[in-house]
């Protein structure tokens, strides 16, 4: 496993802990505990204005990487690091297609409190663009 693999696992490790205690189900690595995840976010944006930069910054990086492991865990695929968002990306379906995934900026959107920015439906969009990728595909969810 090379290194961004692993902070990536361990960030996302560190999410699963977060919810270890947390009643109403565990993070298991699949689709359906993004619905956990958003309602944890949810909650999270009740006290958004109370967090530190770096309690916001490390709640993107983990639940963010919880993301992006869910969808390494179904579709495989490697991690690259995208310099102008400064943060990793998920790339599946190499070398036929390319179906890329950000998380990190979408779990700050929703901590901030953007509805809009609902993880579950986030990530089926994701699910739906790599099921149905056909050779020469190339996209971005962000």
């Amino acid at each position: 496993m090379d290194g961004l693999t692993q902070q990536i696992v361990d960030a996302a490790q560190q999410a699963v802990d977060l919810c270890e205690s947390r009643p109403g189900g565990k993070l298991d690595y699949t689709e359906a505990s993004l619905a956990i995840v958003e309602e944890m976010l949810a909650e999270a944006a009740h006290y958004a204005s109370d967090l530190t930069p770096g309690q916001l910054t490390g709640l993107a990086q983990q639940f963010g990487s919880y993301i992006l492991e869910v969808g390494r865990r179904e579709f495989g695929g490697r991690y690259l690091w995208h310099d102008q968002r400064e943060q990793p990306v998920l790339v599946v379906g190499e070398p036929k297609f390319r179906i890329a995934i950000i998380a990190w900026d979408k779990v700050r959107r929703r901590v901030g409190g953007d509805e809009g920015d609902n993880i579950p439906f986030f990530y089926a969009g994701f699910v739906e663009r790599a099921r149905k990728a056909k050779p020469g595909d190339d996209a971005l969810c962000v």
